[in-house]
């Protein structure tokens, strides 16, 4: 098995495959989580600096690939072309996490709970968006919990003030005022950036 990015998706996914048995590689360019990982799984789990090369040779020999790439406010890159998927084992799978965010395969397109699969190359494609809809009450139990904090924030002190006494909320604002404060937003839209904490104390 094959997990493309290391972090909480990647890693959970990696986790639970070993946990089955499985023999797990999982791809990063960030090296001090490779670092973290190899401390933490030692040789349970293989890691492997993210390169076009790395990403070729092994998954065509995987039996599963899991993209688990995110770029906060960004697409996903497109690291699997239909190339790539062309030469995959028979049969072999791939699981597309990013599909929210335009997917990391080149031949991803979302699909539903309903019909969750499709085959291209004789390679099968799970590309469902909102994966933990599958879940939907514990889900919704997990995303109430981890929210519910930061929305009494916001409703106690105001917007503005809850942003500026808390730089989780702040990290999280991606337009003010007609202003774009996320970089990645205003990079792939065309837009300039305007910093969070400036966009919010412009005019006093």
């Amino acid at each position: 098995m094959l997990v493309i990015g290391g972090g909480v998706v990647g890693t959970n996914a990696a986790r639970m495959a070993m946990g089955l048995g499985a023999d797990v590689t999982i791809l990063d360019r960030n090296v001090e989580r490779l670092k973290e990982l190899d401390e933490f799984y030692g040789g349970r789990l293989k890691t492997v600096y993210s390169t076009r090369e790395a990403i070729e040779r092994l998954a065509v020999e995987a039996d599963l690939v899991i993209g688990a790439v995110l770029i906060p406010g960004a697409a996903a890159p497109k690291l699997i072309s239909r190339e790539l998927v062309s030469r995959m084992k028979l049969g072999a799978v791939l699981v597309d996490v990013a599909i929210d965010q335009g997917g990391c395969f080149e031949t991803s397109r979302p699909t539903t709970h309903d019909a969750p699969t499709y085959v291209v190359d004789d390679v099968v494609h799970y590309c469902v968006a909102n994966m933990p809809g599958a879940v939907a009450r514990t889900a919704t139990q997990a995303l109430t919990n981890a929210t519910l904090p930061y929305v009494a924030q916001l409703a106690n002190k105001g917007i503005v003030e809850a942003l500026l006494g808390n730089e989780h909320l702040l990290c999280g604002l991606n337009v003010h005022a007609g202003m774009v404060t996320y970089e990645a937003v205003a990079s792939a839209l065309g837009y300039e950036f305007v910093g969070a904490r400036e966009a919010l104390t412009a005019g006093g």
